[in-house]
């Protein structure tokens, strides 16, 4: 993140991809384009697969009995997530800023923190009914410790937000960026530690992809960890689809020979329409996908990109359009960024490589 901080003062553009199409050129750029309009367009697939998980749940806890759910039409997973996404999101999505999403995303956060108390609180005084599974001490393999890459790269890449996010301040300035960003990657540590640790060593070789979904649906503080789940889903979703939208808006705009920055003619009839054609395509394949582990472990590849290789590329590109002497700090940081690109192409080879063979060709 520090590199993009970097990147932002260089390039001085609005957006992650134009960050990089600045830095790096045309080529580079187009790529990065379209990767983060798969991930993105995966992403909220991936959103939408939880809201069904969480909300089959919590409509049982409503109603007090087990298989409940599956009695009612308007139980049905397709419904709710069909309702939620239509009542609530489509209207989140479309406006132009996502400045406005700041007073529902604060809420998220409080509802992360919750849902981390509640499987900590739940490992310390399990369920009696509990009965955890086998709990291995070691990776089977080697292979098995890049399998869960995917997985840490989706939960920790925020940078493809970021530059939307900072654009979007009331005090865009660098110093505010950084505590805000230093903040949120604590955060995001001690929510994934403490989660999947303790809810993996509560559950063992049992636990679900989606770790709530273990826990009984009569357990009341679950049922609220699920509620919040649902809202911090709900806030996210607008988020990623406004940094996907921004990337089909410039390779549109520049496919027809149009400049992105001063194209203002029917905008919000683009938006609208991109909007719904996003919307409806993520949520008819989430309705058809129901294990999100398949849609991470293809696109949580691609987050390695914007990890790594993109901020190391720029980060390489800004050092060598320097003209000054170069000092060993200089060398040191290309270097860095070099080893930066490697990881993170070696990283989205190995998972992207091991997830289409595991999850389409087998």
């Amino acid at each position: 993140m520090k590199i993009c901080r970097e990147d932002l003062t260089v390039s001085n553009e609005s957006t992650y991809q134009e960050v990089v199409r600045a830095s790096c050129g045309k080529v580079t750029g187009v790529l990065c384009e379209i990767a983060i309009a798969v991930y993105t367009f995966g992403t909220c697939i991936a959103f939408f697969i939880v809201i069904g998980d969480q909300l089959d749940h919590l409509i049982t806890a409503v109603d007090h009995t087990e298989g409940v759910v599956t009695q009612h039409w308007y139980t049905d997973r397709r419904f709710t997530i069909v309702v939620t996404a239509v009542l609530v999101i489509l209207p989140l999505s479309i406006p132009k800023e996502i400045g406005f999403q700041k007073y529902a995303s604060a809420l998220s956060v409080m509802g992360t923190w919750y849902v981390t108390i509640v499987v900590i609180v739940r490992y310390i005084w399990p369920d009696k009914n509990m009965t955890p599974g086998y709990i291995p001490t070691s990776a089977p393999s080697w292979t098995a410790v890049f399998n869960a890459m995917p997985t840490i790269c989706f939960g920790f890449q925020c940078h493809v937000s970021s530059v939307p996010v900072f654009n979007s301040m009331r005090r865009s300035e660098l110093k505010p960026w950084g505590l805000v960003v230093t903040l949120s990657m604590i955060i995001c540590l001690f929510v994934y530690t403490g989660t999947g640790v303790c809810g993996f060593l509560s559950f063992g070789s049992k636990v679900n992809q989606d770790v709530l979904i273990s826990y009984p649906s009569d357990d009341i503080a679950v049922a609220i960890a699920r509620a919040f789940i649902v809202i911090c889903v709900v806030t996210s979703y607008p988020i990623l689809h406004f940094c996907g939208r921004a990337v089909i808006e410039g390779l549109w705009l520049r496919f027809r020979g149009e400049q992105v920055e001063v194209c203002v003619r029917r905008e919000q009839r683009r938006r609208v329409l991109q909007t719904l054609v996003w919307f409806s395509l993520t949520l008819i394949l989430a309705l058809f996908i129901p294990d999100i582990g398949r849609v991470i472990s293809l696109i949580g590849g691609l987050a390695a990109c914007f990890i790594f290789v993109f901020p190391g590329l720029c980060l390489i590109q800004a050092k060598l359009s320097e003209t000054e002497r170069r000092s060993a700090s200089w060398h040191g940081l290309v270097v860095y960024g070099v080893v930066m690109v490697t990881t993170g192409a070696f990283i989205f080879g190995l998972t992207t490589t091991n997830s289409i063979y595991r999850d389409v060709v087998s």
